[in-house]
C-alpha cells in the first residue's frame, strides 16, 4: 500500500479476502448425502472408510448430485473496490453486507492497477484477449487515475465540510474506491463463483473474468481449499463446474 502525503489519499493494487467463521467440512457433505440411504444413522458413517468417502464425494461431484454441498457455511471479509462488488453481487445465493456511505465517512483508499496488469483488450467481444499494455499505457494509466481520485475526494470533502448529507456527498466518488463487506456462502454457491471468476486451464468450461475479482477468488478457492480439501479436490477434478 503505498500513501499519498500531500493529500492523505492512499493508493492500492491489491484485495484482501480473511475467513471469518465457518461451519464446513468434507463431513458435511457425506452425512447429507448418506441420509437418503442410511437415514439417521448417517452421522455414524462420516469417519468411516476415508477412501470410501472419497469416493463418494467424487461421484456426487462428478453426476452433478449438488445438493450435499449445500450444508456448509462460510462468512469472508472482503476488501476491494467497488467496481468488484458490483460484479460479486451478481451471485444471489450469497448473502452480503456492506459498509454504507450513507452512515460513514468513506476513507481516501482508492485502486490503481499493478504494473503486471494487462491493458489492452484485443479482439471482438465474447472472443478477445488482453495483452501487456506499453510503459506509456502504465503511466497514462496510473496518472490518470490518481488525479480522477485526488478530484473526487476533494469534491466529497468539501460537501461533508459544508454540511451537505453523506449519501449525498458520496454521489462524486468513482468505483475505484475501496469497500468492504461480509459475504456468507455455502459450499455449493462458492463453487459456482469459482467457475466463473476464475481462469483455469483445466476448466471444462472456459470463463474470461475480470482480473480484479479473480483475485478475490484465488484467496476465497485457497481458504476453502483447506476447509474441505476432498470437496476441493472432486471439483478441481471434474472440471471445475459447479454440481
Amino acid at each position: 500500500m503505498a500513501g499519498d502525503e500531500s493529500t492523505d489519499i492512499q493508493f492500492r493494487s491489491d484485495v484482501t479476502v480473511e475467513l471469518i467463521k465457518s461451519a464446513a467440512s468434507d463431513a458435511d457433505v457425506l452425512w447429507a448425502a448418506r441420509v437418503s440411504t442410511k437415514g439417521e444413522s448417517s452421522l455414524a458413517e462420516i469417519e468411516a472408510d476415508p477412501e470410501r468417502s472419497k469416493g463418494l464425494i467424487n461421484f456426487l461431484m462428478r453426476d452433478r448430485h449438488g445438493t450435499p454441498f449445500e450444508h456448509s457455511s462460510m462468512t469472508f471479509y472482503v476488501k476491494a473496490p467497488i467496481f468488484v462488488f458490483r460484479e460479486f453481487m451478481r451471485h444471489r445465493t450469497f448473502s452480503y453486507n456492506e459498509e454504507s456511505g450513507r452512515y460513514r465517512r468513506l476513507e481516501p483508499v482508492f485502486y490503481v492497477p499493478a504494473p503486471d496488469r494487462k491493458l489492452v483488450q484485443e479482439g471482438k467481444p465474447g472472443k478477445y484477449v488482453f495483452m501487456d499494455g506499453s510503459p506509456e499505457q502504465h503511466k497514462l494509466v496510473a496518472e490518470a487515475t490518481k488525479e480522477s481520485y485526488r478530484q473526487a475526494y476533494r469534491a466529497y470533502t468539501e460537501m461533508l465540510e459544508a454540511g451537505i448529507a453523506r449519501e449525498v456527498a458520496r454521489s462524486v466518488l468513482p468505483v475505484g474506491l475501496y469497500s468492504s463487506m461480509y459475504a456468507t456462502c455455502n459450499a455449493r454457491a462458492l463453487m459456482n463463483f469459482l467457475s466463473l471468476r476464475t481462469s483455469r486451464e483445466d476448466s471444462a468450461f472456459p470463463s474470461f473474468p475480470q482480473r480484479e475479482i479473480e483475485m478475490v477468488a484465488e484467496q476465497m478457492e485457497e481458504q476453502w481449499a483447506a476447509l474441505m480439501p476432498l470437496t476441493h479436490a472432486a471439483f478441481e477434478g471434474n472440471g471445475r463446474v459447479c454440481p
